[in-house]
C-alpha cells in the first residue's frame, strides 16, 4: 500500500467528529452513572469504514485544544486516517454527545453538546491547502452545512472544487432537523447541494421530506433531474433501491436487505451502507453489487454497540461476501 503520509488523500470526508459517551446500562440518561467513551460523527464513520477497506482517506475538520480533541485525533490516526486537514481551534471546544442504551434494537435517544463547537466554525479557509487534483472521491453529508453558514459555504466549495477536478461525489442528506432554522431552509439548502453530487443517498423518509414525493422512483427522478447520475434510497430492513445511469442506461431495481439475528444499535446503519456502496463503486463493481455490499455492511453496523465498531476491514469484508454469494 502507498505511503499515506507522503501522498495526498484520494478520498476526502469532512464534518464534525465528536466524543460520544454511551450508557453502560439501559434507562433514562439522568439515572446512568457509568458510560464508555467512543468516537461519533456520520462523516468520520464513513472515513473510518473506507480507511479500513484500504482507501487513503483524508479528514477535514476542526477540534478544540482540549482532551476530547486529542482523543478524536488519536482515534482517527489509529484508524489510518490522514489528518493533515484537521485544524486545531484555540478558541472553541470539541463537541460531545451522550447516547442511551436502547432496548430491543430501538433507536436510542441522544443528547448533543455541540453549539459553538470548534467544528461549527469550519469555513472555506480550512480548505486552502487541499490538493484537489489527487482526489478520486469526495463524500459529503447534510450535517456539516447545518452547523453554521460558514460550514455550509465550505460544503458547497468542496463539492464544486471536487467536481471541477473530475472526482466522484456522494451526498447523504443525513437529516438533523433540530440544527436547522426551519424545514424549508433545510430542504432548499440540501436539495441545492445535492445538485453538485453524482450519487445521492437518502433514506426513504428523508427523500420524501426533501422532494415532497412519495415513491422511491419519484424521489430518485427528482434528484436525477437535478443532475445526479444515480440515486440510492435506503429502505431499512427491506434493503435499498437504485435508479440511475451508471451503466450508461437508465436502470431501476430494489435489492433486499440482509437478515440480522439481533439488532443491537441502529445508529450508524446508514453510514455503514454508505461505506459498502461507495467502496464497491470505487472498486469498479456494478450498481447491483454495490447495493448488495451496502446492505451487507449496514447489517454489520447494527449488530454491535457503537456507531462504527461493526465496520469490517478488507479481509473481513471478503469473508462476509464469500458467505453471502448474493452480495
Amino acid at each position: 500500500m502507498e505511503n499515506r503520509r507522503s501522498s495526498s488523500p484520494q478520498v476526502l470526508t469532512f464534518g464534525e467528529a465528536m466524543a460520544m459517551f454511551v450508557a453502560d446500562d439501559q434507562g433514562d440518561l439522568s439515572a446512568i452513572e457509568h458510560f464508555h467513551r467512543r468516537l461519533a460523527g456520520a462523516d468520520n464513520n464513513v472515513a473510518i469504514g473506507l480507511s479500513r477497506l484500504g482507501f487513503h482517506v483524508g479528514w477535514l475538520s476542526r477540534i478544540g485544544t482540549d482532551s476530547l480533541g486529542r482523543f478524536i485525533q488519536h482515534a482517527l490516526s489509529a484508524e489510518g486516517i490522514d489528518d493533515r486537514y484537521l485544524h486545531t481551534d484555540t478558541q472553541h471546544p470539541t463537541g460531545l454527545m451522550f447516547k442511551e442504551r436502547a432496548e430491543e434494537g430501538a433507536d436510542p435517544r441522544v443528547e448533543y453538546f455541540r453549539r459553538g463547537s470548534a467544528a461549527s466554525y469550519l469555513s472555506v479557509d480550512d480548505a486552502s491547502t487541499i490538493d484537489f487534483s489527487s482526489l478520486t472521491h469526495l463524500h459529503a453529508t447534510g450535517i456539516t452545512p447545518a452547523l453554521s453558514e460558514s460550514a455550509c459555504q465550505l460544503t458547497r466549495h468542496l463539492m464544486q472544487q471536487a467536481r471541477a477536478q473530475g472526482a466522484s461525489i456522494s451526498f447523504d442528506p443525513n437529516l438533523r432537523p433540530s440544527l436547522w432554522p426551519s424545514e424549508d431552509a433545510m430542504r432548499d439548502t440540501l436539495n441545492a447541494l445535492a445538485s453538485h453530487a453524482d450519487w445521492v443517498l437518502p433514506g426513504l423518509a428523508e427523500g420524501q421530506l426533501l422532494t415532497q414525493q412519495e415513491t422511491p422512483d419519484a424521489i430518485a427522478d427528482a434528484y436525477l433531474a437535478r443532475g445526479a447520475k444515480a440515486v440510492v434510497i435506503k429502505l431499512g430492513p427491506e434493503g435499498s433501491y437504485y435508479r440511475g445511469m451508471l451503466t450508461g442506461k437508465l436502470e431501476s431495481f430494489t435489492v433486499p436487505g440482509q437478515p440480522v439475528a439481533k439488532v443491537v444499535d441502529t445508529v450508524g446503519a446508514g453510514d455503514g451502507f454508505a461505506v459498502g456502496l461507495i467502496s464497491a463503486l470505487l472498486d469498479g463493481l456494478s450498481p447491483k453489487q454495490a447495493l448488495n455490499r451496502g446492505n451487507l455492511v449496514g447489517a454489520q453496523a447494527v449488530q454491535v454497540i457503537g456507531d462504527m465498531e461493526g465496520l469490517p476491514n478488507r479481509q473481513q469484508l471478503q469473508a462476509l461476501e464469500a458467505n453471502h454469494p448474493d452480495a
